[in-house]
């Protein structure tokens, strides 16, 4: 048979019989990730919040030719952010809120457990809790905000 001559499917075609190697996923050492010993199915993938490019000009072949308007290109501008007037606490904008505020303490609290640990009889009629410490995970947002104040000085 001659290689000119052949039609579609007197082609090669693969039987199964030899031997293919594997078509998964690469091994870590024989890709060319930077990050070692780590598994790349570990990583996970963040997909992007919306399309980069969909809804900008010049996506297409034509709209690059004949390029923006100044209409256009002032158009997707956003204009600069006024600072509203406030009590000039806090006021910044890349900053994490107000001033530490002093009568809230600045030594963090850890798990409030009632003395009957949740469990017992409840002996005490006033509603009060005892510091057990900071939990070795994560605390949530309500026990984060806990924070031990001093007594207050005199009589």
């Amino acid at each position: 048979m001659d290689i000119d001559t052949t039609m579609g499917d007197e082609v090669y075609q693969p039987d199964g019989s030899e031997v293919q190697d594997d078509a998964g996923l690469l091994d870590v050492e024989d890709t060319l990730d930077d990050r070692a010993g780590a598994d790349p199915l570990d990583a996970g993938y963040s997909p992007p919040e919306r399309p980069w490019a969909v809804e900008h000009h010049g996506v297409t072949a034509t709209e690059q030719h004949e390029g923006e308007t100044l209409d256009q290109r002032l158009s997707e501008e956003e204009p600069d952010l006024v600072v509203p007037d406030g009590d000039e606490i806090g006021d910044v904008l890349d900053t994490d809120g107000e001033v530490r505020d002093e009568e809230v303490g600045g030594l963090r609290a850890g798990r409030l457990v009632a003395p009957d640990e949740g469990a017992h009889e409840d002996d005490e009629k006033d509603m009060i809790a005892f510091d057990i410490g900071v939990d070795g995970a994560a605390a949530s947002a309500e026990e984060a905000a806990m924070h031990v104040v001093p007594a207050p000085e005199g009589p």
